[in-house]
């Protein structure tokens, strides 16, 4: 698969409530991440790990969502828009962190690209 799902993020109102019940339900580990947000490490060699907190301010309600690996943020978006999908959020690079987008597809799911940490350093 040439840009796997390498990240999800479950978000919602109740940051605490959220990643308590991940961790009891299926073992998640938490590591916290910030004031209400914590990368969940699902540990196990098959799964992929992601991250489970609130949304950020004005960021909207509850969702979820999955980020595909890619090489090129712009050049993603841009095959987005040509087939159809729309931009959401133009490429944000979080310090010490990955590089991400966010799209929706032409029925409005919404999801990210991302470049991994080490690839967005190079």
């Amino acid at each position: 698969m040439s840009n796997p799902v390498t990240h999800f993020e479950i978000v919602g109102k109740d940051a605490a409530r959220l990643q308590r019940f991940y961790s009891e339900a299926f073992g998640w580990q938490m590591v916290p991440a910030g004031p209400s947000y914590a990368m969940a490490h699902p540990g196990n060699e098959h799964g992929i790990n992601g991250g489970v907190g609130s949304a950020p301010e004005g960021g909207g309600g509850s969702r979820v969502t999955v980020y595909l690996e890619v090489a090129d943020l712009e050049a993603s978006l841009a095959s987005v828009e040509r087939l159809g999908g729309k931009r959401i959020t133009d490429p944000v690079s979080v310090p010490g962190g990955p590089s991400f987008a966010l799209f929706a597809d032409p029925e409005g799911h919404v999801i990210g690209l991302a470049i991994p940490r080490q690839a967005a350093a190079r």
